[in-house]
């Protein structure tokens, strides 16, 4: 079981904050054996990374070293510590050739690479491009509380069946994940892990948060 936490930009997720959140992952991945990793904004990278959690980028760009300010650079991602990075979320949508273009880059680092997508369609075009996961988020849930196993199973298990004819890669499920009986029921439609936020950054306990989540 994989879960990803993608701390995005809440206060509750950045600068010293941001490592504690990592602390909490890391000691909940060593004490259950869960796959625990956390997605910081690109400033706090080397922070959370130092901590030993397995460390994800919320976006990188396909971009060469040379004149591109204001891009994220997959190299200097991966001199940072981390070890993958999560591509086209919803809040940082992508054209398909540019999530190619950063797909190329990753690969280059060696980092992982988790693609969203809106649909089952749209995450079978982005499993046919090779990522290492795809994650299925439909963006009219995320942060709702109400996870899509409830509000429209069909879209998991539609989008396992989507994948599963072009490629082999896991399917991921995010969007209103609060609960270990949400991943529990995404994990029975076909998930094989989920990518979360606000249902741990914002909790009192992101540690008891995570914890319930993996358990």
């Amino acid at each position: 079981m994989f879960l990803l936490v993608n701390l995005k930009t809440y206060r509750a997720g950045t600068g010293k904050r941001a490592v504690r959140a990592a602390e909490d992952a890391r000691d909940v991945a060593e004490e259950t054996g869960a796959r625990v990793a956390v997605a910081p904004q690109a400033a706090d990278l080397h922070a959370v990374a130092d901590t030993g959690v397995e460390t994800f980028a919320q976006h990188i760009d396909g971009v060469s070293y040379g004149s591109n300010t204001g891009a994220t650079h997959a190299g200097a991602v991966a001199e940072a510590g981390a070890d993958g990075t999560v591509l086209n979320h919803s809040e940082r949508r992508l054209k398909l050739a540019d999530i190619d273009a950063s797909l190329e880059s990753a690969r280059d680092e060696s980092l992982e690479t988790v693609v969203c997508a809106n649909n089952p369609a749209q995450s079978a075009a982005a499993a046919s491009l090779g990522p290492d996961a795809v994650a299925v988020e439909p963006p009219e849930l995320i942060g709702t509380g109400t996870p899509v196993s409830k509000a429209d199973p069909e879209i998991i298990t539609d989008t396992v069946e989507h994948v599963s004819s072009v490629s082999d890669v896991p399917v991921l499920c995010g969007a209103g994940i609060t609960s270990g009986d949400d991943v529990e029921a995404a994990r029975e439609l076909g998930a094989e892990g989920v990518l979360v936020a606000s249902g741990v950054v914002k909790s009192e306990s992101p540690y008891e948060a995570m914890l319930d989540l993996v358990t």
